[in-house]
């Protein structure tokens, strides 16, 4: 009798043990915070956190500091620290003055392969749609972090510099999508902050990029038609530009670093 009373109650004792435990398991998981919602504009604050974007590949574009298709011209004493291409254009002109630290590709092999090379880079990040912040008219003046950034039309940095805020992360990406022209005022800055990297900033512009006097830039410009620096620019980043021209005035080019 005592063996046939223990075994219902063993099997009480159980079930009385697995009810919690299955519906602790079985409990809804808590949905992400917005910054995983879908796409939505940006507002005059600071940007919410995103989802790591992926790094934009320029294959054999990334050795050079400056890539044009139609001439590269310069004005001054500019320094160019990198390799610089042309393709299928034939004209560099201004240096000197002008010194450049690599290697100069005129209509060869290399330079039609880097051009090659950065119509697919431009494509791929032109091509990101996943979670996009719509940004349109002056982001200057604000902080943004790690994220895709969409324009349909320009977009300009004035009134105010712009900081990208890495939050501590070296490898987090920016990559800004714009669809016509991108613009820097006079004396406006791009500020990198919390282990931000110029190798992880990325501009795609659909038409042409202007900077005026004085600029300071981070990040690796990947321009459908032309890129024109006035006096003092300095950039620390790629000035690459499809089909049009790139043209210099006492700048500074520094490509980026692994």
């Amino acid at each position: 009798m005592e063996k046939q009373q223990l075994k219902p109650m063993l099997l009480a004792g159980l079930l009385t043990a697995l009810v919690p435990a299955c519906s602790s398991g079985t409990s809804t998981p808590a949905m992400p915070g917005p910054a995983f919602g879908s796409s939505r504009s940006l507002s005059r604050s600071a940007s919410p956190i995103r989802a790591a974007t992926a790094f934009v590949d320029l294959r054999s574009a990334a050795p050079f500091a400056i890539l044009a298709g139609s001439t590269v011209t310069n004005t001054g004493p500019t320094k160019v620290a990198g390799n610089v291409g042309l393709s299928p254009g034939s004209a560099i002109t201004g240096f000197p003055p002008g010194v450049i630290h690599g290697r100069v590709y005129i209509a060869d092999s290399v330079a039609r392969q880097a051009k090659l090379d950065l119509t697919t880079a431009y494509n791929d990040a032109m091509g990101r749609s996943h979670n996009p912040i719509k940004v349109a008219g002056n982001i200057g003046g604000q902080t943004l972090y790690p994220g895709l950034y969409k324009s349909t039309s320009s977009l300009s940095i004035s009134s105010g510099d712009l900081t990208l805020d890495a939050r501590g992360h070296s490898g987090a990406v920016f990559l800004f999508q714009i669809a016509s022209k991108f613009t820097m005022t006079t004396g406006r800055s791009v500020i990198l902050s919390n282990g931000a990297s110029a190798r992880n900033v990325f501009w795609a512009v659909g038409s042409s990029a202007t900077f005026g006097t004085g600029c300071s830039f981070y990040g690796n410009l990947l321009v459908h038609q032309s890129i024109s620096m006035a006096t003092g620019t300095v950039m620390t980043g790629r000035a690459l530009a499809r089909v049009g021209a790139v043209t210099m005035q006492r700048n500074t080019i520094v490509k980026p670093g692994r």
